[in-house]
């Protein structure tokens, strides 16, 4: 019984405390790690883009004035595109919040030139310095339509004195998809060749990423089915640089990406590094080779998006991006997050909110593990109607505990009992419990989405507290005394739930027992209310579901 009761603490605390742990501790960095990184490294003969910048730092508005623009908008986002250096670097997501109690939208990219500058560029370089090329700097003219929408696409242009005309054709979809189509036109009669890049270059890491140690935030990749995960201070102190046949790269933040897809079928080369900020790039390795009097053409995906499952597996299948889902970090449990959150989606569109489609869910995982909770509950029924016996051996067997422990064994065997089986229940909660508080950490459906009442957010903490009754008293009580109701209502569910299960005969560990949902409702305090909701509801059905099987089992063993 004893070793039940401590099995069944353990698997809780090592769940919560787990999760604390990922919560607000970093991983650590091993010489292994970083051993590995090193060996990534790749050689190739495609030119590498200059690192070499120096910029003024201004303000957002300041910047964007500075440069004339093309503005685009679609239902989901509006931004502008600097004609100088023809890049990416104005965007505002239309149907996202800063906060819940702001009507400030979300702004991702900004001009280069200010404290939180945040481009994509696009273009085309050379092994030959002799050749002028499109730069930073270089000021594109726009040819037709002045504004990009997805019915216009817009077509920029730019000369040198050497008769090589650049042309760059941008669209847009309706949701976060940028398609940018590059023509180098030859007048001359002399052969070149040029490699195709795009880039991501970012000034500064955003305020809230030390925060998140539960998911990935910084530069990623897959390449050649290999999801490549670096932190901003790994890439500080070594550069990650690989050659591969496919995959996509990008800047990852908790919500919202940015991702560069290479032109299909040709092998890249791809770079993260960082000097006074951190780029991501690729650069094709084939040379696009230009003849006298003819033309080449290239073209690359651009996404900048908020990272919704449904347009993220959207455009992976779209445009055949390979692994574009792990965009999202689904972490390790994979194969149980994504299922979770596919069946929390069928229910939120079916009920209308997801705190009802997260209930639905928690009675859907104990119709599954029905029939093992019936096992374990009728263990533990058989248990407690055991307590008075299993005293009666230990007065008995005082001070010899080699013949406790036989009489006790022969006891269970006798009465078909395993001790055991109580702690079944509970071990296959742990991978619901930590996928379920990862769907509701990272992904941005669940971002901003109430309940009931005081819930106006599933993915933050219960906003009330006992310490000021719940707001009936008119002052704000510190972070760590915001104990809400959701999390009192699962300390009780808890502690009721505790008193049908099978007391420990040893006194100490009843105390500590009685004191485990004290516990434990003080470290799920801070967690995502949704979270919180679902482990209230899943004491509720447990116990529902023990009072039946412990009153079916007194029956039998009366008769």
């Amino acid at each position: 019984m004893e070793i039940r009761n401590i099995i069944a603490a353990i698997s809780l605390s090592a769940a919560v405390i787990l999760l604390y742990t990922l919560f607000f501790a970093p991983p650590p960095v091993t010489k292994e790690n970083i051993a590995e990184k090193n060996n990534t490294e790749q050689s190739s003969d495609a030119p590498s883009l200059d690192q070499k910048e120096n910029v003024t730092e201004i303000s957002r508005e300041q910047a964007l004035s500075e440069s004339e623009r093309i503005q685009f908008e679609n239902k989901s986002i509006i931004g502008s595109i600097s004609l100088k250096g023809a890049t990416i670097d104005d965007l505002t997501f239309k149907n996202y919040n800063v906060s819940l109690d702001s009507d400030e939208k979300v702004k991702l990219l900004a001009p280069r030139n200010t404290k939180g500058g945040y481009i994509i560029e696009s273009g085309l370089i050379t092994t030959d310095k002799n050749i002028e090329i499109p730069n930073a700097n270089t000021i594109w003219s726009v040819v037709g339509n002045k504004k990009l929408t997805t019915q216009s696409p817009i077509k920029l242009s730019w000369a040198n004195d050497q008769g090589i005309t650049f042309e760059k054709e941008i669209s847009i979809d309706d949701k976060f998809l940028f398609t940018v189509k590059q023509r180098v036109i030859n007048s001359t009669n002399n052969n070149y060749d040029f490699y195709s890049y795009g880039q991501i270059i970012r000034n500064e890491i955003p305020f809230d990423v030390s925060n998140f140690y539960i998911l990935h935030t910084g530069l990623i990749a897959t390449l050649d089915d290999e999801l490549i995960e670096e932190d901003y201070d790994d890439i500080q102190e070594e550069k990650f640089t690989r050659t591969s046949q496919k995959g996509w790269l990008g800047i990852t933040d908790k919500f919202w990406l940015t991702s560069l897809i290479p032109p299909k079928g040709k092998e890249f080369k791809t770079t993260f590094d960082y000097k006074d900020k951190w780029r991501v790039n690729f650069v094709v390795t084939e040379p696009l080779e230009l003849r006298g009097n003819s033309s080449i053409e290239d073209k690359m995906e651009v996404i900048v998006a908020a990272k919704r499952v449904d347009v993220i597996d959207g455009y992976g299948e779209s445009l055949q991006i390979d692994k574009f889902d792990l965009a999202i970090d689904w972490g390790m449990l994979y194969f149980v997050t994504r299922p979770l959150f596919t069946a929390i989606d069928y229910f939120f569109k079916l009920l209308g909110n997801y705190g009802l489609a997260i209930i639905a869910v928690t009675v859907c995982i104990r119709l599954v593990f029905f029939p093992l909770a019936n096992f374990s509950f009728r263990s533990m029924a058989k248990m407690k109607a055991l307590q008075p016996e299993q005293v009666r051996l230990r007065e008995l067997h005082k001070g010899d505990k080699l013949a406790l422990q036989k009489a006790t064994m022969s006891l269970f065997k006798r009465e078909g009992v395993n001790p055991m089986s109580g702690c079944l229940p509970i071990l296959v909660q742990i991978p619901v419990f930590f996928a379920l508080y990862k769907v509701l950490f990272v992904t941005i459906e669940m971002r901003h989405m109430p309940f009931y009442g005081w819930i106006r957010d599933l993915s933050e903490r219960d906003p009330s507290s006992l310490f000021n009754l719940f707001g009936l008293l008119p002052y704000d009580v510190p972070s760590f005394l915001v104990i809400g109701a959701w999390p009192l209502a699962m300390g009780l569910s808890m502690f009721i739930q505790q008193k049908l299960n099978p007391a420990p005969t040893d006194p100490l560990q009843a105390r500590l027992f009685a004191w485990f949902p004290v516990f434990l409702t003080v470290i799920l305090a801070p967690f995502p209310s949704g979270l919180v909701i679902y482990w209230t509801f899943n004491n509720i059905l447990t116990m529902a579901q023990q009072v039946v099987i412990m009153k079916r089992t007194k029956v039998k063993t009366a008769n």
